[in-house]
């Protein structure tokens, strides 16, 4: 989450529970209003309702550290929403509903009475608790708004992840899908239980039927190999390197040198990236490999450190899906940093590599539909 616009006004108070309607059932969940702004705190301006935005943490903490967080800082740090759930199914108010928060970008902002924070746990059990709350919340401020419960789709209407409004209005954020992913909630699972909700027992209310089981086709994988390479800061371009492998050629980059370019091209379907510089952030997607074509064939600005790197491949269809599996160091870390996938499965990350304010030095890449690592 982070906070795109300041305007310092009032919030309205709200109520102490929320009721879920989920076909003929209701449940109840007690809102802790220890932490809400007060009257002088937040902005006053209302929300136009079409979207409610599914946020996750980024941090393993307890729910009422980030909660305590967002009343302290939420001026100063420029970031809070209506609502933080955790703790074994607590919620927690922040903000006022359908007065604008600062979570995803001022359009998200302006169009979400309600965002919600998914605080992350290792805990599996503890987990289970705050996502039956989670999604249940999620869902019965749709239905109290008369927004659609639908998860990511391509209206402009729905329940939105902070990852939707990276990939279609602004930002780089990814959650909450990572996180997800690493309880083995897939996408497809999280947009079916909000769609239909837990009953009170924390059961799906509409389970998904379990297909017929149908016969097992030879999977249909193609070999991808990944060229790219960097450009030192300040230098040339280093030797094209192909997927990846141990000692100086299998990767690009060279060690504690900082980089300001970079292209990438596959052998066989279609690759996008992007890096993000110290000096002006995320840069725009390239789709092309020109080393010559600093303008739309390579990521970067020259003279310009990169210190994050992004990137999704896309599969042809009809055949195995396969990803971009990457992993970087930074010039101040002295071990590659944690494994990203393109669609944000890997735990833990955020669905691209780097470290803010680190340069970047070494990277590599392999297209596969594991990871191989």
């Amino acid at each position: 989450m982070k906070l795109k616009n300041k305007l310092i006004a009032g919030l309205v108070a709200g109520a102490a529970a929320f009721f879920v309607g989920l076909n003929q059932q209701v449940s109840a969940a007690t809102i802790n209003n220890d932490y809400a702004l007060n009257t002088s705190e937040g902005s006053s301006l209302r929300t136009s309702n079409n979207v409610i935005i599914a946020h996750a943490t980024g941090t393993y903490a307890p729910a009422v550290n980030n909660a305590i967080f967002e009343k302290r800082t939420w001026y100063s740090n420029g970031a809070y929403v209506q609502y933080i759930v955790g703790d074994g199914g607590k919620i927690y108010r922040v903000g006022a509903e359908g007065y604008q928060a600062w979570g995803a970008g001022s359009w998200a902002n302006a169009n979400a009475p309600v965002q919600v924070e998914l605080a992350q746990t290792y805990d599996q059990a503890e987990f289970r608790k705050d996502y039956v709350t989670y999604v249940n919340l999620l869902r019965s401020s749709a239905v109290k708004y008369g927004i659609p419960t639908t998860v990511d789709s391509g209206a402009w209407r729905g329940v939105k992840s902070h990852l939707w409004v990276t990939n279609n209005v602004w930002g780089d954020h990814t959650d909450p899908y990572g996180y997800l992913a690493s309880h083995g909630i897939t996408k497809a699972q999280f947009a079916h239980d909000v769609q239909y909700g837990f009953s009170s027992s924390g059961n799906d209310v509409n389970p998904t039927p379990k297909p017929t089981p149908k016969p097992v086709k030879p999977a249909n994988k193609k070999r991808v190999d990944v060229t790219y390479a960097l450009h030192q800061k300040g230098g040339n371009w280093y030797s094209d390197v192909k997927n990846f492998g141990s000692g100086t050629n299998g990767y690009a980059g060279a060690p504690y040198l900082a980089n300001d370019l970079l292209y990438i091209k596959v052998s066989y379907g279609s690759i996008k990236y992007r890096v993000h510089t110290i000096e002006d952030g995320w840069l725009p997607w390239i789709h092309k490999a020109n080393k010559n074509d600093t303008v739309n064939g390579v990521a970067g600005i020259k003279g310009h450190t990169i210190d994050g790197v992004q990137m999704y491949y896309t599969t042809p269809k009809g055949e195995t899906y396969q990803q971009a599996y990457y992993h970087s160091q930074t010039t101040q870390r002295a071990n590659y940093l944690g494994t990203c996938a393109d669609n944000g499965s890997v735990a833990g990350f955020d669905s691209w590599a780097g470290m803010y304010g680190e340069p970047l030095d070494r990277l590599q890449i392999s297209i596969n539909d594991h990871s191989t690592y």
